[in-house]
């Protein structure tokens, strides 16, 4: 069964920096672009990041370019988002989700097939 796993969030204070990882199982790992998005309360879920199968390309919404890196370990079915410079504004559940796409990625969630339960970042003095 396919199953996406995340870890890595906490509580954090403003300036510091996190690493979120997301494990994957139960699928072709090789053959699936990966998303992370975020879900602040009482907003909207949105893109963060994703990066692709084929070329390890990446995307970042504008909000954490230049902050945040996406990366990918295919030997260990893991994904990571480094977060760095991280604002009061970066406060949100995190979801990693796995796209059936072999040969880019989008920030779009209605493209993801799988995805995983969170977890929770809070910035906060």
């Amino acid at each position: 069964q396919e199953q996406l796993v995340e870890s890595g969030g906490g509580l954090v204070q403003p300036g510091g920096s996190l690493r979120l990882s997301c494990a994957a199982s139960g699928f072709t790992f090789d053959y699936h672009a990966i998303g992370w998005f975020r879900q602040a309360p009482g907003k909207e879920r949105e893109g963060v990041a994703c990066i692709s199968s084929s070329n390890g390309g990446t995307y970042y919404a504008d909000s954490v370019k230049g902050r945040f890196t996406i990366s990918r370990d295919n030997a260990k079915n893991t994904v990571y988002l480094q977060m760095n410079s991280l604002k009061p504004e970066d406060t949100a559940v995190y979801y990693c989700a796995g796209d059936l796409n072999p040969l880019y990625c989008i920030l779009a969630s209605y493209e993801y097939d799988y995805w995983g339960q969170g977890t929770p970042v809070t910035v906060s003095s």
